[in-house]
C-alpha cells in the first residue's frame, strides 16, 4: 500500500514537472506577465489573463511613462534643514539627514491658464446645480488689495487677462491647492481610460438638459476612486472592455497600469530636496552640499560669462522699494510675479524653485518638525483616511458614500489623526514667523520697541490646520530665496505670494521611467 502510494506520487509530481516545464516553453519567458498575451505563472504555471480559468489579470510589458508636465525626480540621501547660522533667525529648521524617495514634480508653478482650466471645467459641470462648489474654485483677487497701494488692475485683470496667462496662480487657500490636485489626478484618468477605449468621452453639450445633481455626479463626474471601488458607478463602456484586454469583465483598476497615481502637493522634504537638485555625477555617490540657493554658488546674480552673466537668477526684493531695478538697467525684469517659465531651471530642471511666489507643501507646521522625522520620505500631517459605507444593498455588499464632488467620501477614524505626532510640549505650538528678525528693516523695529520674543503669550497659536509654504516670493528678500527656509499659514487663507505645484509619487523603480536608463 505504501509502495503503491509513492508510486502514484512519484507519477503526480512528474507530470506536474512536465505541464510546469510545457507551459514555460509556450507562455512568457520571464513568468512576469511579460511575452504573449497568456502569460504563464512562474511559481504555479498557471496562465494569466484566461478567460477559462479565474481570469486574474497581469499587465504585460509595462512601461512607465513621466507624466505630462512633470520631471522624474531621483530620490536619495540629503541633509534637510539650514545652510546656515542667522543669529535673529527662527531656528525652526534644524539640520538632520535623511532619504527621499523617487518622485515626480510639476515642472512650473501651476499658471493662471491651468487654474482657470480648472475653474472652466467645475463651472460647465455644476454650475446649475452646485454653484457653490464652482464658487469654492474662485482665487480671492482681493489679496492684491494693500491701503497704500493702487493694485486695482491687478485685482481686475491678473486672474482673467490672457496677457498674464503663464504667471503663477495666487489668492489660492492650500484646502483650494488640493481640490485642483485631486480633479487633476481625475481629468488625467479619465483622459487615459479614454484614450485606451476604455470608456466614452462624457458629452458636455447635454448637460444644459440635466437638472439632476445625482445625474450629473454619475455620468460627468469622474472620478478615480469611485471609479475603482463604487459597485453602482457605472460610466457608459468604451469601444474595448477589460474582457478584450484581460479576458474578463471588470472595471479598469490600478494593476491594468493605464491610470496613474495621485497628484498633490510635494511633501516639505520633497520639496527642498528638489530645490536644492544635489546629484552626484560620479560612481562614489559623493556630493557637495551646502548651497545657499537652487542654483550653484552663493551669487544671486549669473557668475557664468556670456550672454546672461551679471543677471538675476530669480525674483526677489533686491532692497527697499527696489522690486525690479532702474529702468534701462531692469534686473530681475518682475515688479511683481513673472512667468512660470522665467529664469534658469535648476539641475533637476525644475525653475523658479525659489523666487517669484512661495509655494504650498503638504506638511503640517511645527517648530520642532526637524527634531522628530523619519529617516525617509519625512513628513508631519498624517491623517489616515478610510472609506465611509452609508448601508449595505441587497446582497450584503456595502455602499461607500459619495460626497458633493462626486467623490467617494472618507473619514479619519479615532487614533488616525497623526499631526501631533511627538511635536513637543505646548511652547512648540506657538508662532515663532517674525520676518521683522530676518528681514533688514528688522532693526527699525527693534528701535521701536516692538516685541519680537517668540515665546510672546500673546503669539498667534500653531493650530492643525497651519501649514508649511517655501521659496520665497517677488516680495521676500534674498534670505527666504534659501530652500530651507520656512513659514506657515493656515490652510484656508490666501496670499498674494503664495502659489503651488504639484508632485506624485513614483510607482516602481526610477531606473524604469521613460528617458531612463535601466
Amino acid at each position: 500500500m505504501k509502495l503503491n502510494n509513492l508510486a502514484t506520487f512519484l507519477t503526480l509530481a512528474f507530470a506536474a514537472v512536465v505541464v510546469a516545464s510545457c507551459g514555460s516553453k509556450s507562455g512568457a519567458s520571464s513568468g512576469f506577465g511579460s511575452g504573449k498575451k497568456s502569460a504563464i505563472s512562474n511559481t504555479t504555471g498557471w496562465r494569466y489573463n484566461d478567460e477559462k480559468a479565474t481570469g486574474f489579470g497581469v499587465k504585460k510589458n509595462y512601461k512607465p511613462q513621466v507624466p505630462t508636465g512633470m520631471i522624474a525626480i531621483e530620490g536619495g540621501t540629503f541633509t534637510i534643514g539650514e545652510k546656515g547660522e542667522v543669529v535673529t533667525g527662527e531656528r525652526n529648521n534644524l539640520r538632520r539627514r535623511i532619504t527621499v524617495m523617487s518622485f515626480y514634480m510639476d515642472q512650473y508653478e501651476i499658471s493662471n491658464v491651468n487654474w482657470r482650466e480648472y475653474t472652466h471645467w467645475m463651472k460647465t459641470v455644476f454650475q446649475q446645480t452646485a454653484p457653490r462648489l464652482v464658487e469654492r474654485t474662485q482665487p480671492n483677487a482681493e489679496v492684491w488689495r494693500e491701503p497704500l497701494a493702487y493694485n486695482e488692475p491687478l485685482l481686475e485683470h491678473y486672474f482673467t487677462h490672457p496677457a498674464f496667462d503663464e504667471y503663477p496662480i495666487v489668492g489660492v487657500t492650500w484646502e483650494q491647492a488640493m481640490d485642483y490636485c485631486q480633479w487633476r489626478t481625475d481629468r488625467v484618468n479619465e483622459l487615459a481610460l479614454i484614450n485606451a477605449g476604455i470608456i466614452d468621452a462624457p458629452d458636455f453639450s447635454s448637460l444644459k438638459k440635466i437638472t439632476n445633481a445625482d445625474s450629473i455626479a454619475n455620468n460627468f463626474v469622474f472620478n478615480t476612486q469611485k471609479y475603482i471601488y463604487h459597485r453602482n458607478y457605472n460610466p457608459k463602456a468604451g469601444k474595448k472592455s477589460m474582457k478584450d484586454i484581460y479576458g474578463q469583465t471588470r472595471k479598469a483598476d490600478m494593476s491594468d497600469g493605464i491610470m496613474t497615481s495621485n497628484y498633490r502637493l510635494p511633501t516639505e522634504a520633497e520639496w527642498e530636496f528638489a530645490a536644492y537638485a544635489i546629484r552626484s555625477d560620479k560612481k562614489d555617490g559623493l556630493v557637495k552640499e551646502g548651497r545657499v540657493y537652487p542654483w550653484n554658488g552663493s551669487q544671486l546674480r549669473n557668475s557664468k560669462k556670456g550672454k546672461y552673466e551679471g543677471e538675476m537668477q530669480a525674483n526677489f526684493v533686491r532692497g527697499r522699494g527696489d522690486m525690479m531695478g532702474t529702468s534701462g538697467s531692469l534686473n530681475d525684469k518682475a515688479a511683481i510675479t513673472a512667468p512660470v517659465t522665467a529664469y534658469f531651471p535648476n539641475e533637476f530642471g525644475l525653475y523658479n524653485m525659489a523666487g517669484n511666489v512661495n509655494e504650498w507643501v503638504l506638511d503640517v507646521y511645527r517648530s520642532t518638525t526637524f527634531d522628530e522625522m523619519a529617516e525617509y520620505n519625512s513628513f508631519r500631517g498624517n491623517e489616515y483616511r478610510t472609506y465611509l459605507a452609508t448601508s449595505k444593498d441587497d446582497l450584503g455588499n456595502y455602499v461607500l458614500k459619495i460626497d458633493s464632488l462626486g467623490r467617494v467620501a472618507t473619514g479619519v477614524l479615532p487614533g488616525d489623526d497623526k499631526r501631533n505626532f511627538h511635536d513637543g510640549d505646548e511652547t512648540t505650538k506657538l508662532n515663532t514667523d517674525f520676518p521683522l528678525l530676518t528681514d533688514p528693516e528688522g532693526l527699525d523695529a527693534l528701535a521701536n520697541n516692538e516685541k519680537l520674543d517668540p515665546t510672546d503669550i500673546l503669539a498667534p497659536k500653531v493650530s492643525d490646520k497651519t501649514r508649511v509654504y517655501k521659496g520665497g516670493s517677488f516680495k521676500d528678500r534674498a534670505y527666504w530665496l534659501n530652500p530651507s527656509t520656512r513659514r506657515a499659514l493656515d490652510q484656508d487663507k490666501s496670499a498674494n505670494d503664495i502659489g503651488f505645484r504639484c508632485a506624485m509619487s513614483m510607482i516602481g523603480d526610477i531606473r524604469s521611467q521613460s528617458g531612463k536608463k535601466k
